[in-house]
């Protein structure tokens, strides 16, 4: 056996281990990240376990649509991550006229606590619903008072 063969094992043998070390790397790589997926997805089930809302009332009072719902699940809800729609229609600026357990200044909705929207509209709505963030929903039938 000559150089050549020897030279050529040489270059088979590192090149099988620069292989191996960046297959290591990848799969590690690729563990990691399926590992964080699925402690997010985790998180997010669990949350959305945690998380109940109650719609306790949707009156029309002839100028004015007042809602009132109650956080009863045991997770804190941002308003801000709330979605408030009125007869299917999707409302961006129903938090300036919102108020959750009486602070008008809040972004928080506590469990146990109160949300009141109170909107200025112009015809009674049939339907109100509110969505959580963890896509936890609840509907209500509007009533003329």
């Amino acid at each position: 056996m000559g150089f050549s063969v020897s030279g050529s094992a040489a270059i088979i043998f590192a090149s099988l281990f620069i292989a191996f070390g960046l297959w290591t790397t990848a799969s590690a790589n690729s563990f990691e990240r399926v590992s964080e997926a699925e402690a997010d997805r985790t998180d997010g089930l669990l949350t959305q376990q945690n998380t109940a809302i109650e719609i306790t009332s949707a009156t029309w009072n002839g100028t004015h649509l007042i809602v009132d719902a109650e956080n009863a699940g045991a997770a804190q809800l941002r308003l801000s991550e709330t979605d408030f729609l009125v007869d299917g229609a999707y409302r961006t600026d129903w938090q300036a006229d919102a108020t959750a357990g009486g602070d008008a200044e809040t972004d928080l909705w506590l469990s146990g606590e109160t949300l009141t929207i109170t909107r200025q509209v112009d015809a009674q709505p049939d339907r109100v619903k509110l969505v959580a963030s963890s896509a936890v929903a609840d509907t209500a039938e509007v009533t003329a008072t």
